[in-house]
């Protein structure tokens, strides 16, 4: 599976990176037809302490998952998206497992 992660307006470290790639590789675990994800970061000017956003696009075949958390740090919030894409992924297996 292809993972694209893109930050807004700042440089996103190699420790980071590492980790969402880790994270996003156990999903397969789940479902195993998954195309690509896509990882966008940002950060939000605001005086909060949870100001660190990761939106997760996950593209499976005929149809995309999405997901958007927000944390006080970028892997909390990672790690936050993926257990949502999980459950997500567990119930649209189960469903396709219904209609078969």
């Amino acid at each position: 599976m292809k993972v694209n992660i893109q930050s807004v307006n700042f440089n996103v470290d190699g420790k980071l990176v590492d980790f969402i790639e880790k994270r996003v590789e156990k999903l397969d675990n789940y479902y195993d037809k998954i195309i690509d994800a896509n990882v966008y970061l940002k950060v939000q000017n605001t005086s909060e302490k949870e100001n660190k956003i990761v939106e997760f696009k996950l593209n499976v075949p005929g149809d995309a998952l999405v997901v958007k958390k927000q944390c006080r740090s970028f892997e909390e919030a990672v790690d936050n998206s993926a257990d949502a894409l999980e459950r997500l992924l567990i119930k649209k297996k189960e469903k396709i497992r219904a209609h078969g």
